[in-house]
């Protein structure tokens, strides 16, 4: 699902067999942001995850970027660290899935899957 992270000296190809650094990548940021097709406008949103540490975030289903986000898709990704800038990471991001959320009425869940590191987002 994951590959692209280094953690220590060793590559990891699979982080869904890693669960503590997994959790550990995805606990160091709070907020995803984006641009769709060229399109001028950021997009951000808060990251989410769920107990089995695959991290999603919520779009409502009226908006364009439900309706632009596709899966499969691959977006760059800016992974937002609220504790510093210099944190900030920018990943290849995969859409993984769509599917409606059983609490909030009009919104989606929308699974990403982090596939390429980028770099450090520099300001």
């Amino acid at each position: 699902m994951f590959e692209l992270i280094k953690i220590g000296n060793q590559r990891v190809n699979d982080l869904t067999g890693y669960r503590p650094e997994a959790e550990a990548i995805l606990s160091e940021f709070h907020s995803v942001q984006f641009f769709l097709n060229g399109n001028e406008i950021l997009y951000q949103f808060k990251l989410r995850n769920t107990s089995s540490n695959i991290p999603f975030i919520l779009v409502k289903e009226e908006s364009p970027v439900f309706t632009e986000l596709q899966v499969g898709d691959i977006l760059d990704m800016e992974y937002i660290n609220p504790q510093s800038l210099d944190a900030n990471r920018l990943f290849k991001t995969q859409i993984t899935s769509k599917k409606a959320h059983d609490f909030y009425t009009g919104h989606s869940i929308i699974g990403l899957s982090i596939t390429d590191y980028i770099g450090k987002m520099t300001c």
